[in-house]
């Protein structure tokens, strides 16, 4: 009994560990540090790896990111002492070499498990959301690195879209896309070879893998991140033409008024 508590304990603090370095990953990206850089930082804090790059600079230097990563290296210690002491109870306790072979069975399992969850892109897709509204309502981050530049306050946001291969805009050029009629900007392109394309043309081609960097009204990129290739993805993109079309109307009617005013 007492080794399947100690397996079960661990795989909560595993689990635990996983949330919190998504967290920590989220807020980093909500200072501006790009999704992978955010992740791979915040990993390598909880961690205590160390490693020493331009971007460990960047974070060290930045108030905000320098807090969110002392919190990680101050949780890191008491996770390790309870992943520690987990494994103690898992396997040192009554029982024989059969009952220690199903706990490591379990253990390697639930470790699977584990791993799974924290590679799906719909879990980390919906994770992002559910943390990045959750640390802007609860907490006191400062994220406005960028925000007055681009105006992300009204209800603007920069976001990294990862391409699937099942994408609306996998395969097709911007031009094709026509994005700019639903008000979302494409920024950049990184390439699956490493290779950045900023301020991309209408002929730039967008491929699975890619990684586009937009910027847009919020509800109209979670839409667009969504959409798949077909005809639902179709008419979601005429709605959003739609949508933008309207919007801009009552803008200008706005500008209008007030210029009359």
């Amino acid at each position: 009994m007492l080794g399947l508590l100690g397996v079960a304990a661990l795989l909560i603090v595993l689990g635990i560990s996983l949330l919190i370095t998504r967290v920590a990953a989220t807020a980093l990206s909500m200072t501006g540090l790009s999704h992978q850089a955010a992740r791979f930082q915040a990993r390598s804090a909880f961690t205590g790896t160390g490693f020493t790059t331009g971007e460990a600079e960047s974070v060290v230097e930045h108030p905000v990111r320098r807090r969110v990563i002392m919190w990680l290296m101050i949780v890191r210690s008491a996770g390790l002492i309870s992943i520690i002491l987990s494994l103690i109870l898992s396997f040192v306790g009554s029982g024989g070499t059969s009952d220690r072979l199903d706990r490591l069975l379990w253990m390697i399992g639930g470790v699977v498990v584990l791993w799974a969850l924290a590679n799906s892109k719909w879990l980390d897709r919906y994770l992002q959301r559910w943390v990045r509204k959750a640390l802007t309502r609860w907490s006191d981050l400062d994220t406005r690195d960028y925000e007055e530049l681009l105006a992300l306050s009204s209800g603007y946001a920069v976001t990294e879209f990862q391409v699937e291969d099942d994408a609306w805009v996998a395969g097709q050029t911007l031009e094709e896309c026509q994005l700019s009629e639903e008000g979302i900007l494409v920024l950049g392109v990184q390439r699956n070879d490493g290779r950045y394309v900023g301020a991309p043309r209408r002929d730039t081609r967008i491929n699975g893998g890619n990684v586009l960097i937009l910027y847009g009204r919020e509800e109209q990129l979670e839409d667009l991140q969504q959409r798949r290739h077909n005809a639902e993805g179709e008419e979601s993109h005429r709605r959003a033409v739609h949508e933008q079309r309207r919007q801009q109307a009552a803008e200008h009617q706005q500008d209008v008024e007030s210029h009359e005013g």
